[in-house]
This record gives C-alpha cells, structure tokens and sequence, in this order.
C-alpha cells in the first residue's frame, strides 16, 4: 500500500517523537522546516488556551516559510493526545487540533473513537496510534487507525519489550498500510535499517533533546551526550506504564534505579497534576541509542546529519 500523501516527500522517512516537556513550537518548526515530520503532545500546552497559541504559530511560520522556499520539502506538524479516562482534557485538545486542521493525530494509550476518527479525516487528515505488542496493534486496526508506530525495546519513555525485527515482521503479516518503528534509532543507517525490516518510516526522539531547540535543561541535554546504553533504566515506577529512563536523573531523585518498585498500572495518571508533572521533569526519559550521540546540534543540523549516514548506508549497500 502506498504511504500517505502526508508521509511522501520527506526530506528523510522520519517522524519526530512528540516528547513530554520537550516539544515545544521551537523544536517543531525546526523538524518541520527541515522537511521531517515535527510532532508534539498537546498536554505539552501546559494551559488549555495555549494549544491555539501554540498550533496558530506554528501554521503561520510554516506557512510563510513554504512561501519562502518553494524548492525545500517541510514536514507536516503531529500532535499526540493521550487517550485515557485521566486525560480530562482529551476533548477539549482534539477539538482545537480538528479546528486548525492539524495533519497528523499522534494517539497513545487508547485507539481513538471513531468520532474522532471521522473528523480527522473529514478534512483529510490521518491517525496514527503507537503500540507495543501485537494485541494493541490488531485492536487500533480493528478501530479504524491509519497507520501504526511500532514502539519496540530500547525506546526512550515509554517504552515496549519485543525486538523490532519480530515486532514489524508479526504486524507486516497482517497489515500493508504505513509503519513507523521506534527503538534506540538514532543513526542515519538505523533509519535504512527500518526500512530493510518492513517499516516505512523511523521514529526519532532522543537524538532530538540534544538539540538547541529542545525545551530540556541544560543538565538533560548533557545527560543524554554523557550516556550509553547501560546508563538507561526500565521501569513502571514513574507513570505507571513502562518507559526507560537515565541512570543519573534517578539517583539524583534520591532512588536505587537497581531495585525500583513496581507501580499499579490502574493508578496511571495524566490529568497534569503537579505529582506527575513532577516525576516527568525530575526523571529525565532516553531511548538506548544515547551512546550514539556526541554533542548538542541545531535539530536541522541533526537531520542533515541524519540523511549523510543514511545515504552513506545506501551506498555501502549497493557497493
């Protein structure tokens, strides 16, 4: 099946991450004019009525900038809305973005209800919902998703435990339609690799919170420059779903990250409360691929980055 209007043109296959705290419009612009696709998760808009704010500049700048360069491919804008009973705001969010027309829905969690569903692509629009297993796979399907993002072991926040190579091959024998797979993919050649396996498209977070246009504190953004894959810690503790988190952020919470407790899964909170918030800025989120990450770089430059090694890799291929 061939990929979206929406997903064709890239300057790379790549879908940027919406990050929690650290997307925010400057990050988003960077990835969008550097023609991938930019994405945030509306609870980033900590005030309801900043989400306008938020998408009314982002469809302003992008818009002028098209205007400006006409020959440069620019990334369409994602927003993820967090599907769950917690999420008090969920309506309110989905209305905003169905208003301005945003592009792509980024859902978690939850497969979206078909009123949603309907509405998104009433103005041609597309949905696409992250899993971590074959289950939620066939049940965001069975309720009408797009496309699926594959969240597969060694992805940074939230996080699944199957290795990418079984997880697109069980979900490629069952579905044609477009794939993005996440999992410490953090090179230009992972990228290709992607797509060698079945996926249309990678999906890149962690590369991105060493960057300037990050909103990370400077103490995050050296955090993931000074890590390796051994430095990430997988845990329920903090959200009450598993993700993988940095070392350092929890010792420096004052936690043993070697005998964390469990959390309750039913206690699972995203309502914006200062708890969760809390955990969220404290306890710095990493994929494992930070080992691969050497310096914090403009997001554009990431992305010509990106493409080097990922052209680089063709060609190593072909030769």
């Amino acid at each position: 099946m061939a990929l979206p209007p929406l997903l064709q043109n890239l300057a790379l296959p790549v879908v940027a991450s919406p990050m929690f705290i650290v997307s925010y419009p400057e990050l988003v612009l960077a990835q969008c004019k550097a023609g991938i696709v930019g994405s945030f998760p509306a609870l980033n808009a900590r005030q309801p009525e900043l989400l306008d704010e938020w998408l009314t500049r982002i469809n302003e700048e992008l818009t002028a900038f098209k205007a400006a360069h006409p020959e440069r491919p620019v990334g369409p804008l994602a927003v993820n809305q967090i599907v769950h009973q917690s999420n008090a705001r969920l309506e309110h969010d989905v209305r905003v973005c169905i208003d301005h027309k945003v592009p792509i829905f980024i859902t978690s969690l939850r497969a979206p209800i078909k009123e949603i569903l309907d509405a998104v692509h009433s103005y041609g629009g597309i949905v696409l919902h992250d899993v971590i297993n074959i289950r939620h796979a066939q049940k965001a399907l069975e309720a009408g998703v797009d496309g699926l993002i594959l969240v597969a072991a060694g992805a940074g926040g939230h996080a699944g435990m199957l290795s990418p190579f079984a997880l697109v091959g069980e979900v490629r024998k069952f579905f044609d339609g477009p794939l993005v797979l996440s999992g410490a993919i953090a090179t230009g050649g992972a990228i290709l690799a992607a797509q060698a396996m079945g996926a249309d498209l990678a999906y890149i977070g962690t590369r991105f919170i060493a960057s300037e246009e990050a909103h990370a504190t400077d103490e995050y953004k050296r955090a993931i420059v000074d890590a390796s894959a051994a430095d990430i810690i997988y845990t329920n503790l903090f959200t009450g779903v598993h993700g993988n988190y940095i070392r350092q952020s929890i010792l420096n919470a004052g936690l043993d990250p070697d005998n964390l407790p469990a959390s309750d899964k039913s206690k699972m909170d995203f309502s914006g409360g200062t708890s969760k918030a809390k955990a969220w800025k404290d306890i710095w989120g990493a994929g494992q691929g930070v080992g691969l990450m050497e310096s914090v770089q403009p997001a554009g430059q990431i992305v010509a980055q990106l493409k080097e090694e990922y052209e680089a890799a063709r060609r190593r291929l072909l030769a």
